[in-house]
Formats: structure tokens, sequence, C-alpha cells
């Protein structure tokens, strides 16, 4: 008998990404909804949810099942997703939102999970290695892929396979890479067991190959249109694959048996049951249960609606992705002028669909790229191991490879193309025009919302931005792609007559930095905490209770306090603060940045004990020690990855600690921190980094302007941002940003009558400098900011 639908599966509201079938009567799902699912059969055709967990706060894309123990009689559901946590939910437990485990080890997303036959739990992740736990702690960490761990298995208690975006498959003993299988062209997605005979992979090649433990191929099955992402086995043998073709291929004897088309584009997972039934989770957000036994098949009337609907997604053949060839015009249209400046057109070029933008100084179109399997947000593409919403082919020379331009609809326009300009070492100015071709290019899909991106050193999430009104948006279309501000238009200090047609300056508005995923920040405070406390050498490093009540009291402040409803219940004090800097002064260098990030935070919110003398200083002290601030300073050596992440952390606290809120008192940590950042050569730093040190500078001539400083603060203040211009070459918002800065001094000196201490030869470099920044970036902004100066000195 063919396979039909029997059973469909609602509650869902994102794709389902990861499904398991132990038992003809339980089915395990994780979806990007955020949620993980027990469905429990209530007839020979239908299921019904039993537990709907919060298997955490963004993407779940793996799912397994843990047999039953006499702790948990039911067995457990492991989940793993973009949280870079493993999570162990017992499915008897009334409590669905708190794990009774969580394996903590990955610094990227948990995309794959697996349980062996006497437990074992093995994950594989982002992070380009998987994960053996054995009794819910660490056993084997597996190193050796060199891009993301797409799938794995755990074969026994000791031996594993896993499979890579790097395109081969790895045998392990233990944590050694006995074997590896080469053969696949393209990322493997996906294995599964095949009994007397060894294994089989399938890939984003299209293909499906079965695998001696040896390492022969025994045989490739072919028929898939497209990647393919899953495999499971059926009772008799027979293989059972699921691809972005919309189809679940039944595979029997070397040859595909049925196609079973569904109503979406991606079937991101597929999984079998003991009694042979197929169940399969798609893009749609929907579970479908297949079955041969006639008696488990659905109704007359749903078997029709399902067809029906299956007829109604039914592609053209010439549509590639979200842009359809047929529709777009040919290079005739070129001959129409276009409207505006930066305008971008698709034409079709034979099978090509290349991208022209308006040039409106030579009046015509120039080639910006070509757009090469754009396939939107129905369907996925992997570049570099991980999945995007779009990857574009950009041609920028003639007789030049194109470049991959990447792009996710879930983040921010212009940290795509700033990460594009970066990795190509592509100058910065261009980035508006790349985030216009985005824009163009990705129409009718909304952009921005980066709420589910997870720096990998800080554990922190991009900002997302409030909702604008058209009114807004005119007047600041700029988002910065850094914290996710507008550009400098908001209410201004009082201007004196001479000076209301200034466009820019003042602008006393401070920026902070208080962007953070605050759970996975704690979480992985917690662990490196336990990492220490687990080996007697370094025992005695780990925080000790006082310290682990004033740092869940801080975490237990900042989650309430970033949460829209409700009011923190506890307050900061600088007793937090100061247990910050204990700490910092025994962890390890490599083990700091979570408590720095920590750090970061608390300084943007206002502390409720005043701190006693010199407790600034003191604060400031410990963070450039726990940087390593001399090797910058003195031995001027290129930074580490690890020191880079610390010193943008470090600056980025001194910008918080900048805030309208902020008490100076007599200045002194002002000017202590100042001498400490003039030490540093500015060609040492990253743009990133150059970025937070403008925003000291910015943050601090916000204060300048409400009010005296002192003598001191201001004039390193002032030479400080003489240094940073100078060496502004190579980002626009770092430059736009000091610019801004210095507008600002010089508008104090004005309207708070406060001379500019300041020598005729540092006065020529700063307009040197600035004469330097507007024509090496041809952004409006800058060249408006610099007009204000200019009118100003």
């Amino acid at each position: 008998m063919p396979y039909k639908l029997s059973a469909t599966l609602l509650s869902h509201t994102s794709d389902v990404r990861a499904v398991a079938s132990p038992s003809d009567n339980l089915i395990l799902s994780a979806s990007r909804d955020s949620s993980a699912i027990s469905w429990s059969r209530v007839s020979s055709s239908s299921f019904a949810p039993a537990s709907i967990l919060r298997a955490g706060s963004k993407f779940v894309n793996a799912v397994a099942y843990l047999p039953p123990t006499p702790r948990a009689p039911r067995g457990c559901m492991v989940v793993g997703g973009q949280d870079m946590v493993v999570n162990i939910f017992a499915l008897d437990s009334s409590n669905k939102d708190d794990p009774e485990y969580t394996l903590v080890g990955h610094s990227d997303n948990v995309c794959t999970l697996n349980v062996g036959p006497e437990g074992t739990i093995i994950s594989g992740s982002w992070d380009k290695t998987a994960k053996v736990w054995k009794n819910f702690t660490l056993q084997y960490d597996l190193r050796g892929h060199g891009q993301s761990v797409w799938s794995v298995l755990a074969i026994s208690e000791t031996e594993f396979l896993t499979a890579s975006a790097d395109k081969t498959i790895k045998f392990w003993d233990q944590h050694k890479a006995i074997r590896t299988y080469e053969g696949h062209r393209d990322a493997v997605r996906g294995l599964a067991l095949v009994p007397d005979i060894g294994f089989a992979s399938c890939s984003n090649d299209s293909e499906v190959r079965v695998w001696t433990m040896e390492g022969d191929t025994v045989y490739s099955l072919t028929g898939h249109t497209s990647f393919v992402y899953s495999l499971s086995v059926l009772p008799n043998g027979d293989l059972v694959s699921a691809g972005e073709d919309r189809s679940v291929r039944v595979w029997r004897d070397g040859e595909c048996s049925q196609v079973l088309v569904h109503p979406a584009i991606s079937v991101w997972t597929v999984s079998t049951m003991p009694n042979g039934d197929i169940v399969s989770g798609c893009s749609d957000g929907v579970i479908r249960v297949f079955s041969e036994s006639e008696e488990r098949w659905a109704n007359s009337a749903d078997l029709k609606a399902f067809e029906d609907q299956v007829s109604r997604q039914s592609l053209p053949s010439q549509q590639v992705g979200d842009v359809k060839k047929s529709n777009l015009p040919g290079h005739e249209a070129l001959a129409v002028p276009g409207r505006k400046a930066g305008e971008v057109k698709m034409v079709r070029n034979g099978d090509v669909v290349e991208a022209h933008q308006w040039d409106s100084s030579s009046s015509s179109w120039q080639k910006i790229g070509e757009v090469v399997d754009a396939v939107g947000s129905s369907r996925k593409q992997l570049y570099n191991g991980k999945e995007y919403d779009y990857v574009f082919d950009v041609d920028i020379q003639e007789g030049a490879p194109p470049l991959k331009l990447p792009v996710n609809v879930s983040e921010n326009p212009y940290l795509a193309a700033q990460r594009f300009l970066e990795q190509n070492d592509l100058s910065l100015s261009y980035l508006d025009q790349v985030v216009k071709f985005i824009e163009q290019n990705t129409a009718g899909i909304k952009l921005g919302d980066d709420s589910n991106y997870t720096d990998p050193y800080t554990g922190t999430t991009r900002y997302q931005p409030p909702v604008r009104s058209h009114a807004d948006a005119a007047s600041s279309p700029y988002m910065d792609p850094y914290t996710g501000a507008n550009r400098y238009t908001a209410s201004r200090a009082s201007a004196p007559p001479e000076s209301r047609t200034l466009k820019i300056i003042p602008y006393s508005k401070p920026l902070s930095f208080k962007q953070a995923n605050i759970p996975a920040m704690q979480a992985k405070m917690y662990q490196f905490d336990e990492a220490l406390r687990s080996e007697m050498s370094t025992e005695t490093l780990a925080m000790h209770p006082e310290e682990l009540k004033m740092i869940e009291e801080a975490f237990t402040y900042l989650v309430q306090a970033s949460s829209q409803s409700s009011s923190p219940s506890t307050t900061l004090s600088w007793a937090h603060a100061e247990t910050i800097t204990q700490i910092l002064d025994r962890w390890p260098m490599s083990q700091r940045f979570p408590v720095l990030d920590l750090c970061r935070l608390i300084m943007a919110y206002p502390l409720n004990a005043p701190a006693t003398p010199g407790s600034r200083e003191k604060l400031f002290d410990y963070l450039f020690k726990a940087c390593d601030w001399t090797s910058v300073t003195l031995e001027r050596k290129p930074m580490t990855k690890t020191q880079e992440t610390s010193v943008l952390l470090l600056f980025r606290t001194i910008a918080n600690s900048l805030l309208e809120e902020t008490p100076l008192h007599n200045g002194q940590w002002v000017t202590q921190v100042f001498k400490a950042l003039s030490q540093a050569s500015q060609l040492l730093l990253t743009r990133t980094q150059k970025v937070a040190l403008a925003s000291i500078l910015f943050n601090f001539s916000c204060i300048g302007l409400k009010g005296s400083v002192p003598a001191d603060a201001r004039a390193l203040h002032l030479s400080l941002i003489s240094q940073l211009l100078r060496s502004q070459n190579d980002d626009p918002e770092a430059a736009y940003r000091t610019c801004v800065a210095l507008g600002n001094v010089l508008y104090a000196t004005k309207s708070l009558k406060v001379p500019l201490d300041i020598q005729s030869s540092q006065l020529t470099d700063i307009k040197n400098a600035l004469g330097a920044i507007k024509s090496a970036f041809p952004d409006q902004r800058i060249a408006d900011v610099y007009m204000d100066i200019v009118a100003l000195v």
C-alpha cells in the first residue's frame, strides 16, 4: 500500500526544525517558535499536545528522546537551539518552563541531538564541535571539523558519527577521530544507522549515500532536486529522506519508491515510528504523519483537502526562490532613466538576474551585482556552514570572481552590509549603497529584527530598535549598526542666537550600550565558575557564597530592568560593582569576558548607594588591569581575540558610566580613565573598539553641554578627540561620533563661555584631520557636522 496522510498536527507557529517518534503513540517536535511539544496519540489518525514546553528564548532546532528512568517514568525530551545550551525536560513533570538539567558548553547554535542506547547524549553545534554528555556531564569534546556540525549519531557509549558543513563525516572512538569519510560535494546535513550495512548520509549536494563503517560507499541515491536535510530508517530497512524540494522520499532497494510532496518549501526533518509510519516537520509549522496502513489513513475529506493544498502550492519551474524570472524585464528596461540616485532595478539577462543601480552623476545604470539563487524567506542557503535566507553574488570588478553577500531577514541590513564590507576589505563608504541593494532585493521581507542573534564572544544580543513614526524616519533614516541608536537628531541643548542654523550641533543625548542576552551571560559566568571550582588547582578562584549572592541579585535586577513589563524588585549598589572587581582580580584572562559584560550593564543603571571616595577610581583600575591594558599601551602588541573582546567591553563600560545620571563629583575618575586611554595607540584598535571609544568621547561632550567639567578632564578629552580624529580613515561611524563630540566641545565653549584650552598646533592638526575625514567619507551627515564645526571655529 502507498503512504498517505494519516494525521496533521497543528500547534507550532513557525518552522518545525526537528521531530522524533520513539513510539507509535509519542511524537516530539522542536520549532523556531521557541517551543517544544510532546504529542500523544488520541486515535488511529490524530494526535494532541500532551506538553508544550517553553524550551528556549530563541529558535529551538533539535530534539531527541531520553528513555524512562525512575526519576522520569515517561522519559525526557532533550532540546537544543540558539540559546547554545541543551535542556532536558521530564515528560511527566508539571513544570513546563524549567528544565531538569541544562548542559552548558557550546558557544553557538545547537543544531543536532542524538541519544545513545544507554542514554548518552551527543550534541552538535555551529561552533564546529560535537559534545558527548554522560549522566548530564560533559564526557567527550569532539573537535576536528572545520565548519558547523550538522548531524550526530551515538553508535554506542564510546563510538560516534558526526557530519559537518565541511563536507565530511567523522567516526570517533571516545574523543579521538578514527576515520574521515569523504565523498559529498557539499555540507552533510543528516545521518542514520542502516542495520547490517553501516550508515546513510544526506547532503546539500542533493544526494543520499549509504556507507560501510569502513568507509566504502555502497550506493548513492539521487532524485532530490535540492538540499537533503534529514534521514530516517524504516523498520523494514527502507530509507526515508526529506529536503528543500518540498518532498519526503521513500527509498527501497536503491530506488525511490514514493514521493510525498508537501505544501511547504522546506521539509526540515523526518522521523519513522516503530509501526512504519513517517513523521515530517516543515517550514509551514505543520507536523504530518503518513502511513501505509489503510486503517490509519485520514478520512477522505482530509485527504482531498491535503491534495488540494499541495496542488495550490505548486511553483512555476521558472521561479528562482523569490525572484520570478518570467516577470522581470530584459535589458531594454535600462533604456528608461531612473527616478532617483540609488534606485535599484532587477533585469533578466538570459538565465541570469542582474541588479543595476541608477547613477545620477553619469545618468546611467551601473551593474552592482548578479542575484544568484536568492532564495528568500521560504528557503535557506548554506554559506560557510551557516544558514542564510539570501546569498547574493556581487560582482565588484571585471575579471574578478564575485563576492558572496549572505543576508538573514532577522538581522539589521546595516550589520549585514558592514560584515560583507569588512570580510572583503572594502571601504565602509559603500555601506549605504550595499544596504540599499539588500533592501531592494529583499523587498517584501521585514528586515532589521535581529533579536535572534547572539554575539559569540559576549553572549549579548543585538538591539531591536523601537518602531518609529514616518516623521521620525524622514528626519533620521540612519540606524547605528552597533547600538541601534538613531542618527543624532533628538532634542538639543539651548543654542546661542548666532548658531541657530547649525544642522547637527549641539547634540546632548548620550549613547548607551544596554543590549544583552542576560540569561546567556549568566549561564556563561556560572559555567566558568563551575569549571574553576571543579579543578583542585583553581577552586580557590571560584566565587565565594557572598559573591554568588551579589551576582545573583545583579542578574535579577538586570532581567527586570530590561523587561518592559515589570519594575525591578531589587536595587543595585556599589557593593555589586565592587564584587565584580574582586572576581576580575582572581579569574583568568580567558574567562573574564562575562564578568566584564556584567559590569558594562551594571554601570548603565543608577546605583542606589553612593560610591565611597575612590570607588570609581578603584573600579576602573581593576577593569584596565583585567584587559591587560599595559600590553596595549607599553608593548604596543596586536591584541589577541580574547583581549579584543575585553577591551571592547571596557570601552562600552566607560561609555555607560558617562550617561546623564552619572555624577562627576571632582572628576578624578574621569581624568584617570582619560589618561589611561590616551596612552593607547589608536592604530591598534579595531573598528568596533573605535566606535566604542568615540562613544565615550561623545558621551562626555554631552555632559559638558550641561555645565562645567573639571579642567584636567576637559583637556585630556580634547586631546583624545584629536588623536582619534587623526586615526579615522576606516570607519565613518566612529569618525562621525568623534566629530559630534568635537562640535559639542566647541559649542560649550561659546554657550557656557568656557575658554578652549588648545594650542595653535593642536588646532591645526584637528582642522587637517577634519578635512581628511570629509574627503574620506562622502556621507552627508559627516559633511553637515564638518560645516557646523567650521562655523563654530
